[in-house]
């Protein structure tokens, strides 16, 4: 990753894959935050390309109650896919801002079909309490942002799936999802299935953060050209990240958090990043968008020394 590339910002400002209002603010949340002053700081230059315009859910109609939304978050999802993969296309690091984390959706569908053709093997790195492994079968709310990232390994409804091209964005050996505490039946059955290497925050305490992220570098490093990271600020615990769409107690400390973010900037591989359900709504004074940006800062190179 190269010291002065320019990352593009791109606000998907989206609260319909959630289906309760408030994460639509994440992005400015995020820019009130002083995300662009600090990685200036960091010498990037950056470009902020501003938000895609959302029809408010207000005005919309809940057409299947199994996949709620669905026309907007598919026609959202396409218009990020398209200006993700230009980013990429151009040399350029996108860094999506959310909005909840149906905005992974597009994220994905744009960097792998970015990867697909230049000959690239994505790889991810899910940061979240939330594995977002649900199919419009298995989710008991249908809510949409519980399902990205069984959408970017090709299950799903093909509406979503074929975004971006209708192949399988990323391979299941190439994701991690780390932080996972709030896991559906269904969810566990799909990650039992595709093998998807899944550290909960029962490895996270039974084996520390230091081993558990030597052995998810050691396996993107042996196939992964793209590395994605994708973070769920509702991975930390609510006393540290308050204003998230669904908290879950027992999260990440502001330690781990970080360390994760440190251990995989320091490889090199990562070329693009999401950061999905900051809440303002629900938060004290911004302290959520502010722990975000730092640990966006953290991705992107900032340390302690």
């Amino acid at each position: 990753m190269a010291t002065k590339q320019t990352i593009h910002i791109l606000g998907l400002p989206i609260s319909l894959g959630a289906g309760k209002r408030g994460m639509d603010t994440g992005p400015s949340a995020l820019r009130i935050a002083g995300l662009r002053g600090r990685l200036e700081a960091l010498g990037y230059h950056v470009h902020d390309e501003g938000d895609i315009l959302i029809t408010s859910q207000e005005i919309q109609n809940v057409e299947n109650e199994r996949m709620r939304y669905l026309p907007e978050i598919k026609r959202v999802s396409a218009l990020l896919a398209e200006r993700v993969d230009v980013v990429l296309t151009n040399g350029g690091f996108p860094l999506m801002l959310g909005g909840d984390h149906s905005m992974s959706i597009g994220s994905l569908a744009g960097i792998g079909a970015y990867c697909k053709r230049e000959g690239k093997k994505l790889g991810v790195v899910w940061v979240d309490a939330h594995p977002d492994m649900n199919t419009s079968e298995t989710s008991p709310s249908g809510n949409i942002h519980g399902m990205p990232l069984a959408v970017a390994m090709g299950h799903g409804m093909e509406d979503l799936t074929s975004i971006g091209g209708s192949f399988q964005k990323v391979h299941p050996e190439n994701v991690v999802i780390i932080g996972a505490r709030d896991i559906d039946q269904g969810e566990a059955a799909l990650i039992k299935k595709l093998n998807v290497k899944t550290y909960t925050m029962y490895d996270v305490d039974k084996i520390g953060i230091y081993k558990m992220m030597q052995e998810v570098i050691e396996q993107m490093s042996k196939h992964v050209d793209h590395l994605h990271v994708s973070f769920d600020v509702d991975s930390v615990d609510p006393s540290i990240a308050p204003g998230v769409g669904t908290p879950v107690s027992g999260g990440l400390s502001y330690r781990e958090a970080h360390f994760i973010m440190e251990a995989l900037a320091e490889t090199g591989m990562i070329a693009s990043m999401d950061v999905a359900e900051v809440n303002p709504i629900l938060d004290n004074r911004n302290k959520t968008a502010v722990f975000a940006a730092e640990i966006v800062s953290s991705c992107m190179g900032k340390r302690i020394l």
